[in-house]
């Protein structure tokens, strides 16, 4: 791999841009409850938060699209609905929670203000960030990144250094895959497919256009990013496992995030992690309202479409951004039951080699998880004594996970029927 000044500036504003508020205060929870156990933890943590994401990147630096792209091979009918819900859901849900996290936890504490208040100053700083398209990607490279990174260096290190009381035993059972299922809450296979067009543009806005440099560019950053997010990652569940005698096993996510870092820094704890927490969520809102734009400004092809979809991304924004974080999370759920699993899938399949990526394959797998997924995602818009009898009968369904045999089982038939059953067919005739 060729390290330039572009690959790392490419690569911390892909760390910028996964790097939310979730995955600040999800891993030193783990850690808390795996004890002497965390690098179990972690391992699960990195397969799904980092492994799939990271491949989402390096499926985009193949194709050098969209994610229209991604599954075009299916249906562009099919693939335009896909791409139409992902970005619907991003504006709607993900970018607005950040406007609401930031509020609750770095304003509301320090400042009488509305949420509302908070809301149309935090998209006013996302439009004016925004709406200059050539500048984003440097921007959060060159300065979002480093400050994220120097504020998340200075919670994890001050861990190394501090007395705390004697380690207790893990309670995590089976920790490898409860890092895994951990790690798959992110949702950051949305996010993978969501910033890695806003890459590819930002790249080729660069003046770059051979396709090859462009992979080498996007692959580089991509385990740059990756390589960060893996320490980062580790660091926070370790300093998770370092407290777990300090604080009772009741204790929330967040509760636990600020306890971490006011045994760490003492009276500077509330300032560093409100301003921690702000530019973590920022950079993802900034990921989100950029992504959607750029995708709709190339399938209408008008260049007012980028402006238009800022300033109406930033509206909607203000709006669904003054609600509380848990009301935001509680409407999301069952939207991204539905689509993540469809996200992992298309992927993986696209990361694949050609022959294994056919218009069957790619049909057959979706459809399975799709039909899969319904039931984790009706259960909360209907009722979850509904589906329970369903749910006993699908493996790995208890965990969210009902379609991954089923998708696998698609794959394998369509490849099998592909490769044999087809080709002996033709050979025949």
């Amino acid at each position: 791999m060729k390290f330039t000044k572009e690959t790392f500036i490419v690569g911390f504003a892909l760390f910028a841009l996964f790097f939310g508020a979730g995955n600040l205060i999800l891993p030193p929870y783990l850690g808390f409850f795996a004890g002497r156990e965390w690098y179990l933890v972690a391992l699960g943590f990195v397969i799904s938060g980092i492994g799939i994401p990271l491949l989402g990147i390096l499926a985009h630096a193949r194709l050098q699209g969209s994610m229209f792209n991604f599954a075009n091979k299916i249906s562009p009918v099919f693939s335009v609905i896909f791409c139409i819900l992902v970005y619907m859901i991003a504006v709607a849900i993900p970018a607005p929670r950040t406007a609401a996290v930031t509020h609750e936890i770095a304003i509301a504490p320090f400042f009488d203000i509305t949420p509302l208040t908070t809301s149309i100053v935090y998209y006013f700083l996302v439009f004016i960030f925004v709406i200059k398209r050539s500048t984003v990607v440097n921007n959060m490279g060159k300065f979002l990144t480093p400050a994220i990174l120097l504020l998340l260096l200075i919670i994890i290190f001050s861990g190394f250094f501090s007395e705390y009381l004697p380690m207790g035993e893990p309670v995590t059972e089976m920790p490898i895959l409860s890092g895994f299922f951990e790690g798959y809450q992110t949702f950051d296979a949305i996010a993978a497919l969501v910033v890695g067009g806003v890459i590819i543009i930002s790249v080729k806005l660069k003046g770059f256009t051979s396709p090859s440099e462009i992979r080498t560019i996007i692959t580089t950053s991509a385990f740059l990013a990756a390589l960060g997010l893996l320490f980062v990652y580790g660091g926070l569940i370790y300093n998770g496992a370092m407290v777990n005698s300090e604080f009772p096993d009741t204790i929330t996510r967040t509760e636990l995030l600020s306890g971490i870092s006011l045994l760490n820094l003492g009276s500077l704890a509330q300032i560093a992690l409100a301003i921690l927490v702000a530019l973590a969520c920022f950079t993802t809102a900034v990921g989100i309202v950029t992504g959607t734009a750029d995708f709709l400004t190339e399938r209408i092809g008008k260049p007012i479409v980028y402006p238009v979809t800022v300033v109406l991304a930033c509206l909607m924004g203000i709006v669904i951004g003054a609600l509380s974080v848990n009301a935001i999370i509680e409407f999301a759920l069952p939207v991204l039951l539905l689509i993540y699993p469809v996200t992992i899938v298309l992927i993986i399949l696209n990361v694949l080699p050609e022959h294994w990526r056919t218009r069957l394959i790619m049909t057959t797998t979706v459809v399975a998880t799709i039909i899969f997924s319904l039931p984790d995602a009706f259960k909360y818009l209907i009722s979850p004594e509904s589906f329970d009898n369903v749910k006993r009968l699908i493996p790995l369904a208890d965990y969210g996970l009902g379609w991954v045999i089923p998708a696998l089982l698609g794959f394998l038939a369509a490849l099998l029927y592909q490769n044999f059953i087809q080709k002996k067919s033709e050979i025949s005739a």
